[in-house]
C-alpha cells in the first residue's frame, strides 16, 4: 500500500478470514518509529465520542506489533481515493468539503488532547518555537539573509501572533484526506489519515499545505471560515503562509542534524527559489485580508488582495442615520441658506441662532430623535474597538469632555456633514 511516499514506512493490507481489511504500516527507522507510537496515541486519543463530532471517519487503532525488528502500527482499511495538492479544482466539491472537514477538527474540544497528554501550545509557545527554528536554521549559514530578515520580522509582529489556540492535526497535508465521488456534489470527504502531529496549537498550521493548491485555496478558505464557530483571525492566512515557507528550514535543520549534506543541499536550494520568488509585500497582517495563499516557491508573486475597498462605510453608524443625511438638492440648498441667514442675523443682533428652540421639535418629527438609545457594545469581548478586554466587565465610559448630546437638528446636520467629510477623506487615502 503505497502513495508515492518517501519510504520510510513498508505498508501492506491484510485481509482478514471474516473479510475485513486492515492496514500494517512498519517503520523503517527510529524517526518513523517513533511517527507511529505518536499516531497510536493520536488514535486512540479520538474517543468514540469524539469521532461523533467529526463528519468523516478516523482510523481506527487495531493494536501494535512488530514486523522482524520493527515496530509496526494496525489499523482498519479506510476507503477512497485522495488528490494531490495541485489537482484539487476550485469551486464546490473537493475544496468546499475540504475546508468543512478541517474545521471540524478544529472544533474538537482542546480535553480530547489533553486527557490523552498530547502537547498543548498556546501563541507564545507556538511563537517561541518558530523563533528558535529561524535561528537554527540561520545558524547553519544556507538560508539567503532575505528569507532570514523576512521570518524574524513576522516572528516580532505582535499582531500576527494573537490567536485562539484549537486542537490541530499539525501535519496536515493533501493527501491526509480520502474521498468519494457524490453525483450531485462532487468529491466528498469521507475520512482523514495522518493523524500523528494531533496537539493543541496554531490552527494555522494545518492550512499550511494549501501553499501546493493554488487552484482551490480561496475556496477551502472561505469554507474554512463560514464552517468554523471560532473568532476570526485576520493573521490567519499570513500564518499559514509563514509556516509553509518554514517548511524549508525544517527540512534543512533536519539535514544539518543528521549531518547529510545532500538534504542540506536540497532544502538550501529551495530556500534560494524561495527568496529568489519574492518581491515587495512581506508577511503582516491586513485587514479582511482576502488573498491567496500562493505556492511557496511563488507565494510572493503578486500582492495579496484585500476586501477593504469593497466595504461600505458611508456612515453606517448608529449615531447617524443615512437616510437623514441625503436630503434633495434643492431642499438642502434651501435649508443651507436659511441656516446662513439665520446664523448672519443673529451674530448681528447677538441672539440665538434662529431654530435653537422652536425648531426643535420640527425637526425631531421630520428626521426622527438624534437621541435615540443605541446598543452598548462595551460588554462584548472582542468586539473590534471595545475598551475592554477579556474577563472585563462594566460600563464604558465616555470621555470628560465629550459631548452629551446634541442641541439642535441644525448642529446635527453640521456635525453629520463634517463626519461625512471625514470618512470620505480616510476612504480617499
Amino acid at each position: 500500500l503505497t502513495s508515492n511516499g518517501d519510504g520510510r514506512f513498508d505498508s501492506a493490507v491484510a485481509t482478514l478470514a471474516d473479510g475485513r481489511e486492515l492496514v500494517i504500516r512498519a517503520a523503517s527507522d527510529d524517526a518513523a518509529a517513533r511517527e507511529l507510537a505518536e499516531e497510536s496515541l493520536a488514535l486512540r486519543a479520538l474517543t468514540a465520542g469524539a469521532r461523533e463530532m467529526l463528519p468523516f471517519q478516523v482510523p481506527t487503532h487495531i493494536g501494535e506489533t512488530t514486523v522482524g525488528e520493527a515496530r509496526a502500527l494496525v489499523t482498519d482499511l479506510m476507503p477512497g481515493f485522495q488528490i494531490e495538492a495541485g489537482d484539487i479544482p476550485a469551486g464546490r466539491g473537493a475544496a468546499v468539503s475540504i475546508g468543512e472537514a478541517i474545521a471540524a477538527v478544529h472544533s474538537l474540544p482542546a480535553s480530547v488532547v489533553r486527557a490523552a497528554g498530547l502537547t498543548v501550545r498556546d501563541a507564545a509557545t507556538v511563537r517561541a518555537e518558530i523563533q528558535q527554528l529561524i535561528d537554527r536554521a540561520a545558524g547553519t549559514g544556507r538560508v539567503p539573509a532575505r528569507l532570514t530578515a523576512r521570518w524574524r520580522d513576522a516572528a516580532a509582529d505582535d499582531e500576527l501572533w494573537r490567536f485562539e489556540a484549537a486542537v490541530t492535526m499539525a501535519g496536515l497535508q493533501a493527501q491526509s484526506f480520502l474521498f468519494e465521488d457524490d453525483p450531485n456534489d462532487g468529491p466528498q470527504v469521507t475520512g482523514v489519515i495522518g493523524w500523528r502531529g494531533l496537539t493543541v496549537s496554531d490552527p494555522a498550521e494545518d492550512l499550511g499545505w494549501l501553499s501546493g493548491a493554488r487552484d482551490a485555496a480561496d475556496d477551502v478558505f472561505a469554507a474554512y471560515v463560514s464552517a468554523s464557530s471560532r473568532a476570526a483571525d485576520d493573521a490567519l492566512r499570513v500564518r499559514a503562509r509563514l509556516h509553509a515557507e518554514l517548511e524549508f528550514a525544517r527540512w534543512l535543520v533536519h539535514g544539518d542534524e543528521l549531518r547529510r549534506p545532500d538534504i542540506v543541499d536540497d532544502a538550501a536550494g529551495l530556500l534560494e527559489s524561495l527568496a529568489d520568488g519574492l518581491r515587495s509585500d512581506d508577511l503582516r497582517v491586513v485587514a479582511a485580508y482576502t488573498g491567496g495563499v500562493d505556492s511557496a516557491l511563488d507565494v510572493l508573486e503578486q500582492t495579496p488582495e484585500t476586501a477593504a475597498n469593497a466595504i461600505d462605510t458611508s456612515m453606517q453608524t448608529d449615531a447617524y442615520r443615512p437616510e437623514d443625511l441625503w436630503l434633495d438638492e434643492a431642499e438642502t440648498g434651501e435649508d443651507d441658506a436659511a441656516a446662513s441667514d439665520a446664523e448672519e442675523a443673529g451674530d448681528a443682533e447677538g441672539s440665538e441662532p434662529a431654530g435653537a428652540e422652536g425648531e426643535d421639535s420640527t425637526s425631531t418629527e421630520q428626521h426622527g430623535s438624534w437621541e435615540q438609545d443605541t446598543q452598548d457594545l462595551g460588554e462584548i469581548s472582542g468586539v473590534r474597538g471595545s475598551t475592554h478586554r477579556d474577563g472585563e466587565t462594566g460600563p464604558v465610559t465616555a470621555e470628560p469632555d465629550a459631548p452629551s448630546d446634541i442641541d439642535s437638528a441644525e448642529e446635527a446636520q453640521r456635525a453629520a456633514r463634517a463626519a461625512l467629510q471625514r470618512w470620505t477623506n480616510s476612504a480617499s487615502e
